[in-house]
């Protein structure tokens, strides 16, 4: 992966390396803004996202969550403390007692808030890891003026402006999705229907897991992880495109993310992992 975005992370991680995540100087948002962004840039802050020990993050509702449901936290499947999971692995309502630092606009730190539970993680088919908090919603609202980010039901469009935003970082990144990948490989993995970003969002080691949100909408889209750094083909920190008939394709320094459409159906009454509801397409265990 191009570590301005996942690869960073994935090279560390492989490396065995611990909090900081880049090697790479972190870029500000000026430097990523698109003339198209810039009308709709004031809708979307760095409110609501988190920093991990070495990754990014965000924290989320669906459209069905109350403000009394435990609150959510989404990153990257391998943003875990544990390292990557294998092809096929799927974690499932694990305890944890990790913590996040939450953000407001300004990207100040406003509190620190604590998992309850790995309620879901895996890198098959999409990076994913969802935890859930020790406080609600309501609580977070109240005690520190934050509003979760909601999570789109819907598969996002191409050409939509998105803001990438990273709590590690705290910057802003800019552009707009590009198109749709069919299967993007790296390394062992495979992740199905990827997002891929125009130029502009050029991000880097830290900002993975980082929330993608719609300019337009300010709900989250994707969840980004990864990129594309030297122009090899298909290995870690080197994604290539897979299209249909098995051509490749290497797109050196473009970046990634995966949707994040398919997760509401598959959480439930009090936010919930439910892999067995009706409509819920992530990989089962």
């Amino acid at each position: 992966m191009r570590k301005p975005l996942v690869a960073v992370f994935i090279a560390l991680a492989i490396a065995g390396a611990g909090a900081a995540p880049a090697v790479a100087a972190p870029v500000s948002a000026s430097t990523t803004e698109t003339k198209a962004a810039a009308p709709t840039l004031q809708a979307v802050s760095l409110a609501g996202t988190v920093a991990l020990s070495n990754c990014s993050g965000s924290v989320v509702r669906f459209p069905n969550s109350l403000d009394t449901d435990p609150a959510l936290v989404l990153s990257n499947g391998h943003c875990l403390t544990s390292g990557f999971l294998d092809p096929g692995e799927v974690l499932t309502n694990q305890t944890s007692t990790r913590t996040f630092g939450l953000l407001n606009s300004s990207g100040t730190r406003v509190a620190t808030l604590r998992a309850s539970k790995l309620a879901y993680a895996t890198m098959t088919d999409t990076d994913v890891s969802i935890y859930q908090l020790t406080s609600t919603y309501a609580t977070i609202k109240n005690s520190y003026g934050i509003t979760a980010l909601t999570v789109q039901d819907t598969h996002p469009t191409a050409g939509t402006a998105i803001t990438v935003a990273s709590g590690y970082w705290k910057r802003l990144y800019n552009c707009n999705i590009d198109a749709f990948v069919y299967r993007l490989k790296e390394g062992d993995w495979t992740w199905k229907d990827s997002v891929r970003y125009t130029s502009a969002c050029n991000t880097i080691g830290g900002t993975s897991g980082s929330p993608v949100i719609d300019q337009s909408t300010g709900k989250v889209v994707a969840v980004n992880n990864t990129g594309n750094e030297d122009g090899a083909s298909c290995t870690v920190n080197n994604p290539c495109e897979v299209d249909a008939s098995g051509n490749v394709t290497v797109r050196q320094g473009i970046n990634y993310a995966q949707e994040t459409y398919l997760i509401p159906a598959c959480f439930t009454t009090g936010n919930q992992l439910s892999l067995s509801a009706s409509g819920c397409a992530l990989p089962k265990p």
